[in-house]
């Protein structure tokens, strides 16, 4: 069984369950009870200036109800919410994207000096639909279909990648590499596989005095090494079948943090990163050489941290907050050739596109207070949030990552 069949046989199960529901059953589906924990947010957002705007420019189509709260099983288009799970326990998919897996990471102090980030992956398992902890692995890409995924062994920069199934948690077969591998990413099609290599660990950290940055919550804390320290210095384009690429090498550059992991392009032609400027999610493109190059014609405007990007058929590109309003968050939606915006849609970080016109998003829990996401379903032309997950409460430190979702396409 796979993720697709598990979806179709939740829905038929839902529905032999409940009486037909007639019109309008996703705006009415039950209500859940949420977390209420209260935690003091510390984040590296909270050291920057918010933005805080009133929504203007393009209108909002539909000024329906602000939110709906669904059961399990949200309509017959393949949507599985679990809106009092958070972390998730399991399946979370919508439309074309499903939540393949999720991690957190803390830091792992390598001397009295220096820490390493170090990740703890959850890994959807197809056959059952539950998120199972598998803490063998430092970094895991998983590939469109969510059966498989390439996967590193603890100590970075590894050696060998791991080519994983999802449903029995075995490795079908390794591929050595002479290089030092830190991260991994997937083609679109899934049959290649990009891996970035690293002189060092690339999450490693440093200790700062609690004095440097008001409202750290304690004397000393670790923090992300600081930009221009990066050790990376290329990647291989590696066939998922037979293991077999080659690598090149990338000139080194003072404005990419120590992570800085090399992505594919939509077309799969070229490679892309982030780096660090002037503005938010700057990227640079490479061809398969490591040589820089223009960006495609239509994704010179998309953000690297923004993960939806591109529409299913390219015709929209996903970018970043654009407004905030109490605890309300918009993001822009451009024309990817000439961004220019044609609409904004709830959300305060789009994460997946769900088909042409939805996407996942992070968006605060409704209420006042510090800063809650949950992941939600929104619409382009539609104030409707559908709450997918539970809260993400907020940890007491700035070290740690709270669960951070691995959404991949689905596959039939």
């Amino acid at each position: 069984m796979n993720v697709d069949e598990l979806v179709r046989d939740a829905l038929r199960e839902q529905a032999a369950e409940l009486a037909a529901p007639g019109p309008g059953f996703a705006d009415r589906v039950l209500a859940v009870r949420r977390r209420r924990r209260t935690r003091r947010l510390v984040s590296v957002a909270a050291a920057t200036t918010a933005v805080v705007a009133v929504a203007v420019g393009v209108p909002l189509l539909d000024t329906g109800k602000e939110e709906v709260r669904p059961a399990a099983v949200l309509d017959g288009n393949g949507v599985l919410a679990h809106p009092d799970q958070s972390p998730p326990r399991d399946l979370i998919a919508a439309g074309r994207s499903v939540l393949a897996a999720y991690y957190t990471a803390e830091p792992a102090v390598r001397s009295d000096d220096r820490a390493a980030l170090t990740r703890t992956y959850w890994l959807l398992d197809p056959e059952t639909g539950r998120y199972e902890k598998d803490d063998r692995w430092s970094f895991v890409a998983v590939a469109p279909g969510a059966r498989t995924a390439a996967v590193l062994e603890r100590e970075l920069p590894a050696r060998r990648i791991g080519i994983l199934d999802l449903a029995t948690g075995r490795v079908d077969r390794w591929i050595p590499v002479d290089r030092g591998v830190g991260g991994l990413a997937f083609s679109r099609d899934g049959g290649r596989l990009v891996a970035t290599t690293y002189g060092e660990h690339p999450d490693l950290m440093v200790r700062m005095k609690a004095g440097q940055k008001e409202g750290f919550p304690a004397d000393e804390v670790w923090v992300p090494q600081f930009s221009g320290k990066s050790s990376r210095s290329g990647f291989y384009v590696l066939d998922v079948a037979d293991g077999k690429g080659a690598w090149s090498p990338v000139a080194k550059r003072r404005d990419v943090n120590g992570r800085q992991d090399f992505a594919f392009s939509r077309e799969g032609r070229l490679l892309y990163a982030q780096v660090i400027g002037g503005s938010d999610g700057m990227q640079q493109f490479y061809d398969l050489a490591g040589n820089e190059v223009a960006a495609p014609a239509d994704e010179r405007h998309l953000r690297s941290d923004v993960g939806a990007r591109l529409s299913p058929d390219g015709s929209l590109a996903a970018l970043g907050l654009t407004a905030e309003a109490k605890d309300k968050s918009w993001s822009e939606i451009r024309d990817p050739r000439t961004g220019k915006e044609v609409a904004r849609v709830r959300g305060a970080e789009l994460l997946a596109w769900v088909d042409d016109r939805r996407l996942i998003a992070w968006e605060r829990a409704p209420g006042p207070g510090e800063y809650r996401p949950r992941l939600v379903l929104v619409t382009i032309g539609s104030e409707k949030v559908v709450p997918l997950s539970g809260v993400r409460e907020p940890d007491d430190y700035l070290e740690t990552v709270e669960w951070q979702p691995v959404f991949v396409e689905r596959r039939v």
